[in-house]
């Protein structure tokens, strides 16, 4: 006897969820920049690749892919970068030094904006926006479809057009860390500073951690920057600066992605300072045990 179409279609859904447990997340990378930025990713040692280690994000650009279980990286954007037909060449900020598109193994060279991810880690993902390594453009980080806190995080104030001008580079594309920049330890955590109770935020970790509560401003700066969630795709978006929030799971009229014009509302820009943000509640462990027992009862 054929299996009863409720059994197989309650078996699809298991192997769905089996496939969503093996590739922890999806990444979607949008680019609302007025520019071309070219997004750089480094995995954390004993990590596996990721498809790509670097590539063009057009303006108005989209792009995703899978990462699985236990995976931990980083990612950031590239700016002002000149590739030749080879794909040979170089960035302005954010470089990461391969002298190619990919960058192949090879971190940032600071300053730059870190999104910094730890997924399925005791079955929570760890995530964060950084300033530690300085700024180069608005970035922020929010987690679609996850159980959790699941906050949305980043910085979305131009540091540059502050960015006092011991810190700032030639050309104030991006403004440097206070340690990158001046190299004190007190300012590195390092040395004698090397705890969170001697490293204490600086005047410049004060300035990065006013403009953009959420991120990282300093090496220990982990109770207000460090944020969890369970079982969410993620959605990377630079310079979000289009005044509306995502409906996570339905297209408009024009059959396009609605993460594509997801970003900030005023009322969103408040709730950033306050830790408050908005979630979606993914198919819960309750309704989970449910289907598993009416399955049981179908076999």
């Amino acid at each position: 006897m054929a299996p009863r179409p409720s059994l197989i279609t309650f078996l699809t859904f298991i192997l769905l969820v089996f496939h969503k447990a093996a590739m922890a997340a999806t990444f979607i990378f949008l680019n609302k920049c007025d520019y071309t930025v070219w997004p750089g990713i480094l995995a954390n040692p004993g990590s596996p690749k990721l498809e790509t280690t670097g590539f063009q994000l057009m303006k108005g650009g989209s792009r995703s892919f899978q990462a699985p279980t236990g995976w931990a990286g980083r990612f950031w954007g590239r700016t002002g970068c000149i590739f030749d037909d080879s794909a040979r060449g170089s960035c302005t900020t954010g470089d990461c030094g391969s002298g190619e598109v990919e960058c192949n193994g090879a971190g940032t060279i600071p300053p730059a904006t870190l999104a910094e991810f730890t997924l399925g880690s005791g079955s929570q993902d760890f995530y964060d926006v950084s300033l530690v390594d300085g700024y180069n453009l608005p970035m922020i980080v929010e987690g679609n479809g996850g159980s959790g806190e699941c906050a949305t995080t980043g910085c979305v104030t131009d540091l540059n057009k502050m960015c006092p001008s011991e810190l700032r580079i030639d050309g104030g594309d991006a403004c440097k860390s206070a340690c990158d920049a001046l190299g004190n330890p007190e300012y590195c955590c390092s040395g004698t500073y090397n705890s969170p109770a001697a490293c204490k935020p600086s005047m410049y970790s004060l300035l990065f951690k006013s403009a953009c509560p959420k991120s990282y401003s300093y090496a220990f700066d982990d109770a207000s920057s460090t944020f969890t969630c369970t079982g969410a795709d993620y959605t990377i978006t630079f310079c979000p600066n289009v005044p509306s929030l995502k409906s996570s799971n339905t297209t408009d009229e024009s059959g396009s992605d609605p993460m594509q014009a997801s970003a900030l509302d005023s009322q969103w820009l408040a709730n950033l300072a306050t830790g408050d943000s908005t979630k979606t509640q993914p198919f819960s462990g309750i309704q989970f045990g449910f289907v598993l027992t009416i399955i049981s009862v179908l076999l």
